[in-house]
């Protein structure tokens, strides 16, 4: 799409790379750039799955550009259709994203991660909120954090600005897994693929169940499948795809989705 965003795809697969020397910092023009890229992806029927990676291996990504915001980039202004990053605030992405993460991930650059349904780092990947240090508000990663980890030490990163290696975020729950460097897109083209050839309707389920029904009491969000109020709810449980797990089930012999 430009030289700082560029994707490729295989087989249902859309791999996106932000390629912004030296600390892949997202300005207010690349992060609209990245909303183009996501929601393309999302409105596109025969991509199934996103890796969101950086070039480089020193950071992942520095998160916001001071340099632009000293420059003029109004830290209110306009970042997009999906909001910071291009993930966090698009909507209807029903998708399951997957970040390759290798390197520093930053401010912003860590709540872009933190987008992502599933987190894979290479060995030398460490974690921050500097925002603190700054006088400012980590925003996304204050309202996510605490949900993804303990919540002492997702408040003690937030307060103190603390690093964080790819051990420690492993055993806090923070990423999925963590691989020598050079291992790390290979894996996470295998767990695409391996997504990739799975339901999509049901997928999608997943997805809007977790993040709409975050709010509701758990009989509320019961209350809403079971009623088939949730949009790919209701599209899963009247589509070709359900019945065609269960024949496949019953014939046993692998399914063959269709995605409708």
């Amino acid at each position: 799409m430009s030289e700082v965003i560029t994707t490729r795809s295989e087989g249902g697969v859309f791999e996106v790379t932000l390629d912004r020397p030296k600390a892949n910092a997202i300005d207010l023009h690349t992060s609209r750039l990245m909303g183009e890229t996501f929601a393309a992806f999302r409105d596109d029927p025969e991509l199934r799955v996103a890796i969101v990676k950086t070039a480089g291996e020193k950071f992942f990504s520095a998160g916001w550009d001071l340099k632009a915001a000293a420059g003029g980039d109004a830290v209110d202004g306009d970042y997009g259709v999906g909001g910071f990053g291009g993930l966090q605030e698009l909507r209807g992405l029903n998708k399951p994203v997957i970040a390759a993460v290798s390197g520093m991930a930053v401010g912003g650059g860590f709540e872009l991660m933190l987008s992502a349904d599933l987190i894979y780092a290479a060995e030398h990947s460490t974690f921050a909120l500097p925002e603190i240090t700054a006088g400012t508000l980590a925003d996304a990663a204050t309202l996510k954090l605490p949900k993804r980890i303990p919540y002492h030490i997702a408040m003690e990163m937030l307060y103190r600005g603390r690093w964080m290696d790819s051990a420690e975020a492993l055993r806090w729950g923070l990423i999925n897994e963590v691989l020598p460097g050079e291992q790390l897109l290979d894996r996470v083209w295998e767990v695409a693929r391996e997504l990739a050839s799975g339901p999509p309707l049901v997928f999608a389920a997943i997805k809007e169940v977790a993040r709409e029904a975050e709010a509701m009491k758990f009989q509320e969000g019961m209350n809403w499948v079971t009623k088939r109020q949730f949009a790919s709810v209701d599209k899963l449980y009247g589509s070709e795809d359900n019945m065609e797990g269960f024949k496949a089930f019953a014939e046993k012999r692998d399914p063959v989705w269709k995605g409708k």
